[in-house]
């Protein structure tokens, strides 16, 4: 996209303008229970240590997608040269890594935020555009991990009611997924918990690899494909966390277990917190599935994080799945089994019930149509909206909407009738997924169109 067209441009600006201030008000929402927003908690890793280093060399790995061979060499160098660097200061100078902070990470972020600089001071025309679309790529994978964390910590302070009981009732009609999976990953024994958990926690690196593949081009052709994964995975986890608002739920884990196995992936909230187990309902899961009665909203405690309607790892997990379909046959493989590892991981660890993953699927098949339709409706005279594209984005926006609506106000009814709801839940995915694969295909089938070929400046 030619950001200097007039219209563009301005699209561009108010899309800016937008995410600032997003990150603003998340700022002050955050200091309101007094903890630091995103803005401050990014600011801070410029020189502490960082909560997670590997984010900031994927971020930087995005960048270097715009650079040349021996541009990556030097950016990688100079990372790892200023993080050994950190390294010694803080040794020498006896400052211990606490917490969740990691030794390395710094460089990246460093290398990163100089190369926005390099853009500004020593490059024009579309170089500069495109080190600056590197940077702005890198820069919004790396502040998304920190707007997320932020979201979670506010859902857990503003929202003090949870609606499991609905969703734990509603799951009945899908057989309890989550308590059946729980006992299947107990009895894998330790083999199989270390290898789903760690292919739940190394999920955005699954998606760098990924969105890596799609982007090899960017340096050669000068330009950014029309659609990849990373946006995929912004405007994902942009959106979905709007719903924990709405839907707030802490999963089988936390609202029928004690939550001890999993507590360390919640103490990030607060550091003198205690294990949530006296507000659960019972040490239900996963042995004993809850018995079916008229679900309440349930108070809980004010750190574990509302997040699991819809699943955003299901959601990420099928976006990596749907963009690996193009790649070659090692990266298909790849795609596959880390969605099917992560669909295990949720429901095994008793993060999510099975409706969440429902639910997850389709919100991401909308929003992955939202932003095909986006692409397509975009000509040099303006914007066309795509027919089928937007009755896809519809149908998919109707159809979360009722799951949403059915397990929240028809509980009973589903648990009721399970033969009957079960596979017209189901179904619902599945029609989704039909009307996506029918859709993009007849896209694919149409004539691209001829691109012509760019002048290539020279790089100053």
């Amino acid at each position: 996209m030619d950001i200097r067209h007039p219209a563009r441009a301005r699209l561009w600006a108010a899309a800016a303008v937008a995410v600032l201030g997003f990150l603003l008000a998340l700022e002050f929402a955050a200091r309101h229970y007094g903890m630091p927003g995103p803005i401050t908690t990014q600011s801070r890793e410029v020189l502490l240590p960082p909560k997670s280093g590997g984010m900031l060399y994927a971020g930087m790995a995005l960048m270097m997608v715009v650079l040349t061979w021996r541009q990556r060499f030097v950016a990688l160098g100079t990372a790892i040269g200023i993080d050994l660097v950190l390294f010694a200061v803080r040794w020498a100078a006896d400052i211990r890594v606490h917490g969740h902070g990691h030794p390395f990470g710094n460089g990246a972020l460093w290398v990163v935020l100089g190369c926005a600089v390099l853009a500004l001071t020593r490059r024009t025309g579309r170089e500069r555009v495109l080190l600056l679309k590197g940077v702005g790529l890198a820069l919004l994978l790396i502040a998304g991990r920190k707007t997320g964390d932020t979201w979670l910590f506010i859902t857990s302070k503003t929202r003090h009611l949870v609606l499991d009981p609905y969703v734990a009732t509603a799951d009945h009609a899908l057989g309890d997924p989550s308590w059946l999976v729980g006992r299947v990953v107990e009895a894998s024994g330790a083999v199989g918990y270390n290898v789903l958990d760690f292919v739940y926690g190394q999920l955005p690196v699954a998606a760098v690899v990924v969105a890596l593949y799609q982007l090899r081009h960017v340096a050669a052709e000068r330009r950014f494909p029309r659609h990849h994964l990373v946006r995929t995975f912004l405007v994902i986890g942009l959106v979905g966390p709007a719903f924990y608002m709405l839907f707030p739920v802490v999963g089988p884990i936390f609202a029928y277990g004690t939550g001890a196995e999993h507590w360390e992936s919640v103490a990030l909230w607060s550091p003198h917190m205690e294990p949530s187990a006296q507000w659960a309902l019972g040490d239900l899961w996963p042995h004993t599935t809850p018995p079916v009665g008229t679900p309440q909203p349930m108070p809980f405690d004010e750190f574990t994080p509302r997040n699991c309607m819809p699943s955003l790892h299901t959601a990420w997990a099928t976006a990596i799945f749907v963009h690996s379909r193009k790649g070659p046959r090692a990266l298909r493989w790849a795609g596959t089994f880390w969605l099917v590892a992560t669909l295990t991981a949720t429901l095994g660890f008793g993060y999510h019930y099975g409706a969440d993953l429902l639910a997850g699927v389709v919100f991401t098949l909308t929003i992955e149509a939202a932003l095909r339709t986006w692409d397509r409706s975009q000509v040099p005279s303006g914007l066309r909206p795509d027919p089928a594209g937007l009755r896809l984005v519809a149908y998919g926006t109707a159809v979360f909407t009722a799951l949403l609506v059915s397990y929240r106000w028809f509980p009973l009814q589903l648990a009721g009738h399970p033969w009957l709801y079960g596979p017209l839940l189901v179904l619902a995915m599945v029609s989704v997924i039909y009307a996506y694969v029918r859709t993009t295909a007849a896209w694919e089938a149409e004539p691209a169109p001829v691109r012509q070929p760019r002048p290539q400046p020279e790089l100053i």
